[in-house]
């Protein structure tokens, strides 16, 4: 099963990550969502969010930007993200996830390492 995580403001993905009203987190089974909830991470640190979403079983996280220092944070986490897709709302990202066309975007990923 896979756990998929979303930065929610007004609706949309989040412009940045760790920016949000909350996260919507779809868990999703043979490419069907079982189940979606709603939560309110800990706003103290960003750099406590890769530790708040392996706690919470988050086997994905899809995001516009990214600061690169909270990138290397998910790594040995073994959290996958996906970078720059473009803003949506959360049902239509999660169904292009199941679908297989999530894509990063590779402009907004030059930015963000520079």
């Amino acid at each position: 099963m896979k756990r998929v995580a979303i930065p929610v403001f007004e609706g949309q993905l989040s412009e940045h990550f760790g920016q949000c009203d909350h996260y919507e987190i779809f868990e999703i089974d043979n490419a069907t969502v079982k189940n979606k909830v709603s939560e309110i991470p800990p706003k103290e640190y960003v750099t406590k969010l890769p530790e708040w979403a392996s706690v919470e079983g988050i086997t994905d996280i899809i995001v516009f930007r990214i600061d690169k220092s909270i990138i290397t944070l998910f790594a040995p986490l073994r959290i996958n993200l996906f970078v720059g897709v473009h803003i949506n709302t959360p049902g239509n990202l999660i169904e292009d996830y199941i679908n297989g066309r999530l894509k990063s975007d590779e402009g907004i990923i030059s930015e963000i390492m520079v």
